[in-house]
């Protein structure tokens, strides 16, 4: 299973268009708000950009391990699969990821959490992300 991975934030412009993608294919929606990727400065308006996304963690899933309903289930390759239908939209997984890679989606009143599908990286204009091969 590929995982995804920022590996050259060097790069990013900040143009959001992973942001967007990610939101549109898999929320439905074109807010960034809905996308499972964060791209922030580092620093003020000359600061370097970083991406906050989902470390396909690997053993312990801290997200998945909270989850009173198994609704977080971990994915084959690090990571964790969302079960919408068992999800009862606690926020312990928000709470929970050590990386602040969930977000919740106050609409749908369920957390937003990458799938490592890699659509944010097909779209990114100078090649800042990318899908790598996972752990098995």
């Amino acid at each position: 299973m590929k995982v995804l991975k920022a590996m050259q934030m060097n790069r990013c412009i900040g143009c959001l268009s992973c942001m967007i993608t990610c939101a549109s294919v898999n929320q439905q929606d074109h807010s960034i708000l809905k996308s499972a990727i964060r791209i922030k400065t580092s620093g003020g308006l000359s600061g370097k950009f970083v991406a906050i996304v989902c470390q396909a963690c690997q053993g312990d899933v801290p997200c998945a391990e909270v989850c009173p309903t198994g609704a977080l289930v971990k994915r084959q390759g690090g990571g964790v699969i969302l079960d919408k239908d068992n999800c009862v939209g606690c926020q312990r997984c928000v709470l929970a990821c050590t990386v602040d890679a969930i977000y919740f989606d106050p609409d749908t009143k369920k957390p937003i959490v990458c799938k490592h599908c890699g659509v944010c990286a097909r779209f990114c204009p100078h090649g800042c992300l990318q899908l790598t091969e996972g752990v098995r």
